[in-house]
């Protein structure tokens, strides 16, 4: 059976600034819980707290650059690049350039505020 998506579901972000986070798949749009597949517009100088999810997250930069530190190194993600994120790896996201980022991020199973873990 198909299912439709007319448009994302909005979902509340973590970090120190606003970040626009619209779920096309997943626990909040369509109740899928194997994946979930999300487009992120992060602004100059947002930050989320450093977590260690118990999912997979495939991160496709459209715009700008997503900074990902872990505990093996730091990478500047740019608009065209691509990073893969094992479960319990210690990450931490942000955006520290003047034009912030735009990402398309896929999770499996499907991201949740539960299963991401971060920190406090």
């Amino acid at each position: 059976m198909a299912i439709f998506i007319k448009e994302p579901a909005i979902v509340q972000a973590a970090g120190n600034k606003p970040k626009e986070i619209e779920e096309y798949i997943g626990r909040e749009s369509s109740k899928t819980t194997t994946i979930s597949v999300a487009r992120m517009v992060s602004p100059a100088g947002w930050e989320e707290p450093p977590q260690e999810p118990r999912f997979t997250e495939y991160t496709l930069v459209l715009k700008g650059m997503l900074k990902v530190a872990t505990r093996s190194g730091t990478f500047e993600v740019r608009g065209g690049q691509a990073i893969i994120m094992e479960p319990g790896e210690r990450v931490h996201y942000s955006t520290p350039e003047p034009e912030g980022a735009e990402y398309i991020a896929i999770c499996l199973p499907a991201f949740s505020p539960e299963t991401v873990r971060r920190e406090d």
